[in-house]
């Protein structure tokens, strides 16, 4: 939950309490099945997906109505530029004051008339893995105001104004150890720390680092003083553990202009690829995530140095491009009951059919709303799957009037809640009934992805109903997951490439930058928007479905709950799971509690079909469990998810949670006591 959002908590039962974290706080043909995994053949990103290209979506969004939206304050972002939300930089666009920015391997922050950077330091206590913003060189350059003026995947560039008129462009990126100043017009700049030598590169010490500064011709350097020539520009970076100053300097010649991802599927593998373009087309510097290493393609350098970092240690690699690949995980739409006997067959109709007569009206807004529609969606696929036949009637007819209200475009003309409207202040889709500070544009994956995994749910079960729930659905995917800026979404709203893993917050008011709580939820979205794909047929945005997927997958595990503790990074910290991950630290903490089963619960949520994933490690499981069980076993709140994950070690613990789940003390609201037995049942 984002702290903006914390007036919200208040005394709840058990699964309203456990929802309120989730505001935190961007050719493969796959068949329409219910339980496809959408990795067959080789596919690739291309051009991206059609259905959510600009010709496709400006109709759809003109037919659902549009209102303002909240002034998100956008005091630093260009005119014309769609604003930025759930983005690594946002909160340096967004509010009164600029926060500090983590661009790993460094920490940026706009400081007055100038900008400020610095290696972080990495210090791992009890609870915390920090590496805030640490300002260690600070350039001054005679502006008055900045703005972002271009941004795309991964860099960012600001322009500074003094009396209205230019003085230079400040470009950064993820993954760069890089940060190029470009003069408009022959500009002095000073630094707090006096750079040396006898020409480019020069240097400076700053604590335990050594920072490098090298430029275009005509660029001097004396003491504290840069002087850059009209359109010339100088490069600053940080030297990695050992590496070669000659080398940096090389890399650092050509200021970086653009990135920009993409993604091939092939089997059961997605490659992704990360492309920094220079100016005159040169390698660059690229640092490799502890994510990334593993399966950094074969033939590219990261021998170049390494840097410290709160996700681990990073190696700097040479290149114009850093690729690797990640296995992809299926995107199933519902549990396989099929080798169910007799017995548990009847076990399992007797409790689909209490949990159906224990119906409640459904929530109002798209968080609640949307997690029990997807509940009830997989309430629906048992029912079918065991014979419980006038219970699956029921849910259905109760699913499918549901989903029609929220499928209605014109829905907000003539209700107050259960509707979506277009935000044509912030560009985006927002719910009338806002929950979490939604329309601020916070989690908007985690709400949409359970919107869409019960619309694909359903419109798998009967395709006719895709064609009267595409044009809104179409929208979600477009909110959550554009593959390009289309002037109406930004280019994938919450998902960033680099570090594979969404970004929560809308704005990020906060210094240790944007966070992530609930990766689980976030790899839901994904699951979701890939359930809904191949429900209405559409191949590429199930591709692209899988490849975020994917991703967010590896990096739930690699920085969440499955990380490599023996990294140094993890040295002093005494948890084996980081509930809570920011841009400048990791915590062991949620929004909403301080119990240990909470910490865990958040990552686990809502154990869908495809959440196999969480159990890669099942000697990894039986830790995270130990701490978060405690003394108290499966019979306290949240319970009932650990119970789930428990029986991912293997048969033996699928077998012990069987006998235990009748004793649950707690079900959380996306689940029921009919799934809990069915996901034991279905696993092997």
């Amino acid at each position: 939950m984002t702290r903006s959002s914390r007036h919200l908590m208040r005394v709840a039962t058990p699964a309203l309490a456990f929802a309120m974290a989730l505001s935190a706080c961007s050719g493969s043909t796959p068949s329409p099945s219910p339980s496809s995994s959408g990795s067959g053949a080789s596919a690739s990103s291309a051009n991206g997906v059609t259905a959510l290209s600009a010709a496709k979506i400006k109709p759809l969004v003109s037919s659902i109505g549009s209102q303002a939206g909240a002034d998100l304050k956008p005091a630093r972002l260009a005119s014309g530029l769609t604003p930025p939300t759930n983005k690594w930089f946002s909160g340096l666009v967004f509010g009164g004051t600029a926060q500090p920015i983590f661009p790993l391997p460094m920490s940026f922050g706009l400081s007055g008339p100038g900008f400020s950077f610095g290696l972080p330091v990495i210090t791992s206590s009890d609870k915390t893995i920090m590496g805030g913003y640490r300002p260690s060189i600070q350039v001054g350059a005679g502006a008055d105001s900045w703005q972002v003026t271009r941004y795309d995947e991964m860099s960012v560039t600001f322009t500074g104004r003094k009396g209205g008129s230019p003085i230079g462009t400040v470009t950064i990126a993820q993954g760069s150890p890089f940060i190029t100043f470009t003069a408009a017009g022959q500009r002095q700049i000073t630094t707090n720390l006096p750079f040396a030598g006898s020409g480019s590169p020069w240097a400076v010490q700053a604590g335990e680092d050594r920072y490098g500064l090298t430029g275009s011709e005509g660029v001097s350097v004396s003491g504290g003083t840069v002087t850059v020539p009209d359109r010339g520009h100088a490069t600053f970076y940080v030297m990695p553990e050992g590496g070669d100053a000659a080398t940096m300097a090389a890399l650092a010649a050509s200021p970086l202009k653009a990135t920009a991802s993409s993604y091939t599927l092939s089997g059961s593998t997605a490659t992704t690829r990360l492309s920094y373009t220079t100016q005159n087309g040169s390698p660059t510097g690229i640092v490799a995530l502890p994510h990334q290493q593993a399966g950094l393609v074969a033939g590219q350098s990261c021998d170049l140095g390494r840097y410290r970092s709160i996700l681990g240690t990073l190696k700097l690699c040479r290149g114009t491009a850093m690729s690797w690949t990640t296995p992809t995980r299926p995107a199933t739409a519902q549990l396989d009951l099929s080798g169910l006997d007799d017995t548990r067959r009847a076990t399992l109709r007797k409790q689909v059919d209490a949990d159906v007569q224990a119906f409640k009206p459904y929530p109002a807004d798209t968080y609640f709303g949307g997690k029990a529609l997807y509940r009830d969606a997989q309430l629906y696929t048992i029912a079918k799957q065991i014979g419980a036949t006038s219970s699956a009637t029921a849910l259905r007819t109760r699913i499918v009037a549901q989903l029609n209200q929220w499928a209605n475009p014109a829905g907000c003309g003539g209700r107050t809640s259960l509707c979506f409207y277009y935000d044509r202040t912030n560009k985006g889709i927002v719910g009338l009934t806002h929950s979490f500070g939604s329309e601020q544009f916070n989690d908007h994956h985690f709400h949409y992805g359970y919107l869409l995994y019960a619309a694909g749910v359903m419109a798998a079960d009967d395709p006719s109903l895709v064609e009267k729930l595409r044009p809104v659905m179409t929208l979600l995917a477009a909110d959550i997951a554009s593959p390009s800026d289309t002037g109406a979404f930004p280019q994938r709203r919450n998902f960033d490439p680099y570090v594979s893993h969404s970004w929560a917050s809308g704005t990020s008011p906060f210094a240790d930058g944007n966070n992530q709580e609930s990766a689980s939820e976030a790899v839901n979205a994904w699951v979701g928007l890939g359930v809904w794909a191949r429900a209405a047929g559409d191949s590429q945005l199930a591709g692209e479905a899988t490849w975020m997927q994917a991703l967010e997958s590896a990096s739930s595990l690699a920085y969440w709950t499955n990380f490599d503790t023996k990294d140094p990074v993890y040295k002093g910290f005494n948890h084996s799971i980081t509930p809570l991950v920011w841009g400048g630290k990791r915590d062991y903490a949620t929004w909403f509690s301080p119990e240990p089963a909470a910490a865990l619960a958040i990552l686990l949520i809502p154990m869908n079909p495809s959440s196999g994933y969480l159990g890669s490690d099942p000697a990894r499981v039986r830790v995270n469990l130990a701490e978060a069980l405690g003394s108290r076993g499966y019979r306290q709140t949240y319970g009932d998810l650990l119970l789930l994950y428990s029986a991912l070690q293997g048969s033996a613990q699928r077998d012990a949670a069987i006998r235990q789940a009748a004793s649950l003390t707690s079900i959380d609201d996306s689940l029921t006591r009919s799934y809990i037995l069915a996901y034991l049942y279905s696993l092997k």
